[in-house]
């Protein structure tokens, strides 16, 4: 009997430890760690001695095209969305210093590049197509002969040669 608790713990322990590589984009998206390559980088700036030093900044790199966790359609917003943070071969790369730490630029290079995906990850709204209000229409032409009567008294009026 405590054999088969072992083998279901061994089996838990297993899955906790597989998703600890997992990082959650929404309820249904789901990229894995490994996916993402993180440089240290040395950062630019104010900082002293410790900026000569020490390699913190991060450069993430994301390879859009070849991520299998991400649908087609997202695929595409995500390239149209990330901008010059992307190159031409589909990756995405990030830059973090904020923070003095390694770490601290890491974790925040990766929820900027989550924020992007998720913002990838909606929807764009349909436009709905409207016709214009009687009131405009109406606006409209009367602004329109107002300018032709504006127009009218600027020409110079036809004088008769005596």
């Amino acid at each position: 009997m405590n054999n088969s608790r072992d083998v279901f713990d061994a089996a838990y322990l297993k899955k906790l430890m597989n998703q600890k590589n997992i990082i959650q984009i929404t309820r249904t998206i789901s990229i894995n760690e490994h996916e993402i390559q993180c440089d240290f980088i040395r950062a630019s700036g104010p900082g002293g001695q410790n900026v000569n030093k020490v390699a913190t900044a991060v450069q993430l790199r994301f390879n859009v095209r070849k991520c299998p966790s991400l649908p087609e359609d997202i695929r595409e917003r995500l390239v149209r969305i990330a901008g010059k943070r992307i190159t031409r071969d589909g990756i995405v790369i990030m830059i973090a210093r904020r923070f003095r730490t390694q770490e601290g630029n890491r974790q925040d290079a990766i929820n900027r590049l989550v924020a992007l995906i998720r913002k990838a990850a909606e929807k764009p709204k349909p436009r709905r197509q409207t016709m214009p209000t009687l009131a405009s229409k109406r606006r409209r032409l009367d602004f329109k002969d107002h300018r032709r009567c504006t127009k009218r008294l600027r020409q110079s009026s036809p004088q008769a040669d005596s």
